[in-house]
């Protein structure tokens, strides 16, 4: 399984690449220089399969390597920065 994490910008999320082909995003909004994750969507197709959570890690990671700050609104992607205490860092607290 090839596996690619992206920023789309213009469509404001990061998708999830497999094999090509999208296979979920995590859809955010940029407020006061932050990144506020409000929505992670994965194909059903791709479900149970690691997908939701290589998609949270290449996100954050891309986050951090910008020297930026999220807002974990979306349910998933707070689930995960708590299960991941190494991404805690980046969460500001509204």
């Amino acid at each position: 399984m090839n596996v690619l994490v992206a920023d789309n910008p213009a469509r404001r999320r990061f998708e999830i690449l497999v094999d090509g082909g999208l296979a979920g995003f995590a859809a955010y909004r940029v407020r006061d220089g932050l990144i506020v994750f409000t929505h992670t969507e994965i194909d059903d197709a791709f479900q149970g399969k690691g997908v939701g959570a290589q998609l949270a890690a290449g996100a954050l990671d891309q986050v951090r390597e910008r020297g930026e700050k999220v807002v974990p609104q979306c349910p998933f992607i707070a689930a995960f920065v708590k299960r991941h205490t190494e991404y805690a860092d980046l969460v500001v607290e509204e």
